[in-house]
């Protein structure tokens, strides 16, 4: 017979709210995308390579002939390491299952603190999965992955500083040493300080309006928050650039504007999208469901929910932020579960459960092979590779700005024009001479401006065709969506 100790360790191991965060996590490996489709991530490769191998931080450009020795701060280096080490160990497939990894500890950090708070893990449950369609905008290898683990223990040691039966001041100084690794991983950080901010303004005073309240802090949490809090401002300058680093989302925010309005990610939620309506589903749902049941909102719940969905709807990328900001607080819409008198668990049928999840999720990464994760990828010129390294293409090239870092790992003696470390060439105008190059405006001149001996482009573009149809310009290469294209007439001086 299996003894009570035995039994109530089991009961705990395979209870409900346990398979449910082990099903998201399999899940999360059961649909995450096997396309390398992100174009940052081969430069961050190189980046983490370069830094191994040299032991020294790169402070300026080595991989452009546009922007070449300029100042440059690699400010994600920790976060691309774990990439790097996915790809020496494995190839694509290394990387592949890295950001896999990546992704099922962001969305169970959200069903953990969702469910602390809440203790429903129904709940939990349901606006992960939420959350999850939300976020798989940044499905894919993203340092930005690491920023929101670190989000999501800054609003896990929030929680237990103004946990409402258990409160514990202390663990508000676990917040320096976070940001010490965080400012060094991604300039997230930003929008943690931003949230701390506001977290500590809403919940500084008792509060009561309507449904909405605070609790207030007592002097001993107040003066530990306000020390923590300035001890992780100091802790941001602890980086390898200084105060450059700390300056440089800043800079990001009210300087690149052409970065802001031309990258794809930067742009507004659009609603006509399955993640806009699924957005607006989302709100819908919590509007109706806050009239039928009249539940007490947290000042500062309402106030994370309100940034959440502003830089949601301001940026898609920050679909993600939404999911984590407000995830605890529309968890708490739903009643934690009560157990009765006639409870009883089911271990065998969670064990089941977890059994064939486990099944599911092995299978489809034992199914991802690094072809899979190198062929699956049309945004990049993956066959052209060997082609373009047979000619030793001898003069400036320009390129597609989402093939930059592709050839910054895999074409190393070709620098290319431009590539997404858009702030470099938003600075010396690289980036504004690339948009009316591919806009046709003025392109002939910019072209010879640049010295462009060679154009690597994709084939059913408008600048393809208009330089296909030039005298000065011939066909080296065709292959599929990839065209290499040379000048015929001699660069000008």
């Amino acid at each position: 017979m299996t003894s009570p100790d035995t039994r109530r360790w089991q009961d705990k191991l395979f209870s409900l709210p346990v398979t449910m965060g082990y099903a998201l996590a399999a899940l999360v490996f059961i649909v995450t995308p096997r396309s390398m489709s992100d174009p940052d991530i081969w430069w961050h490769l190189r980046d983490a390579q370069i830094l191994l191998q040299t032991h020294h931080f790169i402070t300026e450009d080595i991989f452009s002939s546009t922007a070449l020795h300029a100042a440059w701060m690699n400010h994600e280096w920790i976060a691309e390491l774990p990439y790097y080490w996915g790809w020496t160990v494995a190839g694509g497939k290394g990387v592949w299952f890295v950001n896999a990894v990546a992704i099922a500890i962001v969305t169970v950090g959200i069903y953990l603190v969702s469910y602390r708070r809440s203790k429903s893990a129904v709940g939990s449950f349901l606006v992960t999965l939420a959350g999850m369609f939300l976020s798989s905008v940044s499905y894919g290898p993203r340092t930005l992955l690491f920023g929101w683990m670190c989000l999501l223990a800054e609003m896990y040691i929030l929680e237990c500083v103004y946990d409402k039966e258990n409160p514990r001041p202390a663990a508000a100084w676990l917040l320096p040493p976070l940001y010490v690794v965080w400012v060094n991983t991604h300039g997230s950080w930003l929008i943690g300080i931003a949230l701390l901010g506001i977290f500590f303004a809403t919940t500084l005073f008792r509060f009561q309006w309507s449904a909405i309240s605070s609790r207030g802090m007592d002097a001993k949490t107040r003066n530990t928050m306000l020390g923590a809090i300035l001890a992780s401002v100091a802790a941001l300058f602890v980086n390898p650039y200084g105060w450059k680093l700390v300056a440089y989302p800043f800079n990001l925010a009210f300087h690149q504007k052409l970065n802001i309005e031309n990258v794809e990610e930067w742009k507004p939620v659009d609603v006509h999208t399955v993640r806009g309506e699924i957005l607006l589903l989302l709100l819908a749902v919590a509007i109706i469901w806050q009239i039928y049941k009249q539940r007490e909102w947290e000042l500062h719940d309402l106030a994370f929910v309100g940034a959440g969905l502003y830089s949601a709807l301001s940026h898609s990328r920050f679909l993600y932020m939404f999911a984590i900001t407000a995830a605890p607080a529309f968890a708490m819409r739903f009643p934690p579960v009560k157990r009765g008198e006639n409870y009883r668990p089911k271990p065998l049928l969670n064990i089941a459960t977890m059994v064939v999840l486990t099944i599911m999720a092995v299978k489809q990464s034992v199914l991802v092979k690094d072809t899979d994760t190198q062929k699956a990828m049309p945004l990049f010129p993956v066959d052209a590779v060997p082609s373009l390294r047979a000619m030793h293409l001898q003069g400036k090239v320009f390129n597609s700005f989402l093939w930059g870092g592709y050839m910054i790992w895999h074409l190393r003696d070709t620098p290319d024009f431009i590539d997404s470390r858009v702030d470099i060439f938003e600075y010396n105008g690289t980036f504004k001479d690339y948009l009316d190059i591919i806009r046709i405006k003025d392109t002939e001149k910019l072209l010879d401006q640049q010295k462009i001996r060679y154009v690597l482009f994709e084939q059913d573009t408008p600048l393809a065709y208009f330089l296909e149809h030039t005298s000065r310009w011939k066909v080296d290469y065709l292959k599929g969506n990839v065209v290499l294209l040379e000048r015929t007439t001699p660069l000008p001086n």
